[in-house]
């Protein structure tokens, strides 16, 4: 999606709630895969998920163009929501009882496919490399995480993780490199 058609997207989402099914539709897939990719379990993913999403839908009125898109922007709130989950020893949604109350956002996360769950276990299980990465990956710190997994998992650009977890340029390359040599080390 071109930054104007994200423009467009966003401006739409301020005059009308309702066209955030279109944000959730196009994103949710991809951040789903990414915490996915990170946690390694599909109850924790989903429930994140959920709670990126409902933050994304009750914040996108004050959302601005800063420099950041609105993918990354997505991107930073899993990644936040993410570092929350990693900090403490239990993770509770704060939003889950809004969610609940709000009829649009609920309805969105049931539209999944029923047979979401098993694909995406019996993807995980299909690539035995992979897991060992994981976890592996698991290991290092949450700054090493968070930066391998989006390089190498998310394809993103050493600028778009800067936005994604506001560092600059250099300091997103000297974690990737950093991490890189503590997982090849792990392996």
């Amino acid at each position: 999606m071109t930054p104007e058609q994200e423009r467009t997207l966003v401006e739409q989402c301020h005059q009308n709630p309702a066209a955030f099914s279109e944000v959730f539709d196009i994103w949710y897939k991809p951040l789903f895969g990414y915490i996915m990719r990170r946690t390694g379990d599909y109850d924790l993913s989903k429930d994140i998920a959920a709670e990126t999403f409902l933050k994304a839908f009750l914040k996108i009125g004050g959302f601005q163009w800063r420099g950041i898109g609105l993918s990354s922007w997505l991107y930073r709130i899993a990644t936040n929501e993410l570092n929350q989950y990693y900090r403490s020893s239990k993770y509770l949604p704060q939003s889950l009882q809004e969610l609940l109350e709000n009829p649009q956002m609920e309805k969105l996360l049931h539209q999944q496919t029923d047979n979401e769950r098993e694909i995406m276990e019996h993807e995980l299980k299909a690539h035995n490399d992979y897991n060992l990465i994981r976890l592996n990956l698991l290991k290092l710190d949450v700054k090493y995480q968070e930066v391998i997994a989006l390089r190498y998992f998310e394809q993103k650009s050493i600028n778009e993780m800067g936005l994604i977890l506001a560092k600059n340029e250099g300091t997103v390359k000297s974690l990737i490199s950093r991490g890189l040599e503590k997982l090849r080390n792990m392996l």
